[in-house]
């Protein structure tokens, strides 16, 4: 793996670097998540294998450190992830975030401006209030969730989530969900639908009807969608999802 010494986080980042041809691609992960984890299996379908594609592990998640005095809010992660995108020297790319992680991306991509040229964001945090995951996490104090809760999630979920859910320092995802249910101003959809680069939204299909996938269409922003997939789409349809991507992403200069 890559690794930076994080000034914003005082702590290593690592990602992957998949060679390739073409803008490269950077992976921003989700609440619990770790691109590590989560999307080596998207990026090597036939519809993005050929793309460089970069899977960054935000602190606090998978092999990234995992600093006790970081805030771990959306905007400071916003912050790491521009450290190794400008590490990297990358004049343009395409971003992708799921989740918690395309809440970040619409931060991050308000800092590159004309760098970027696609934004790709499946089932974000739109607004405050976090999603149902996230008040439960912040339903009680960081430190009874740190000694207690977090153990016993982990201990009863049997989705693939727990492979990447048991490298996740709890301080980071009780500090992460806490970030999602306070919001951001102007929100992350004013931004959202604010941005100039070429933009795009993914839901899985069993996530639908939804409001914010409405007003995203009403804004004339193209809706794709993951059939057979929910929220976890990344690991309930990933040939469908590295499908998505590669359609979006296949847009002009890319």
């Amino acid at each position: 793996m890559h690794s930076l010494s994080s000034v914003i986080a005082g702590a290593t980042v690592r990602w992957h670097d998949f060679p390739g041809n073409g803008i490269p691609v950077v992976f921003i992960h989700g609440l619990g998540c770790a691109s590590s984890y989560e999307y080596p299996r998207i990026v090597t379908e036939p519809a993005l294998r050929e793309r460089r594609t970069i899977l960054i592990d935000l602190p606090g998640s998978g092999y990234s450190d995992k600093p006790h005095d970081f805030d771990f809010s959306t905007t400071q992660q916003a912050a790491v992830v521009m450290e190794v995108i400008d590490s990297l020297g990358l004049s343009q790319l395409d971003l992708y975030g799921h989740s918690m992680g395309g809440s970040i991306a619409i931060e991050v991509a308000e800092r590159l401006g004309q760098r970027l040229h696609t934004l790709a964001v499946s089932e974000p945090n739109f607004q405050s209030g976090g999603g149902f995951y996230s008040r439960l996490v912040i339903a009680e104090p960081e430190s009874e969730f740190v000694a207690r809760s977090y153990e016993r999630i982990l201990a009863n979920d049997k989705t693939p989530w727990r492979g990447c859910l048991q490298n996740v320092a709890p301080w980071a995802m009780w500090r992460g969900a806490k970030s999602l249910v306070e919001g951001v101003s102007p929100s992350w959809m004013a931004r959202f639908l604010a941005l100039g680069c070429e933009r795009a939204l993914i839901f899985g299909e069993r996530s639908l009807p939804d409001d914010d996938a409405a007003a995203v269409v009403n804004a004339g922003i193209p809706l794709h969608i993951v059939p057979e997939a929910g929220h976890s789409m990344s690991w309930e349809n990933p040939p469908a999802l590295a499908a998505v991507l590669g359609q979006i992403f296949a847009q002009k200069g890319s």
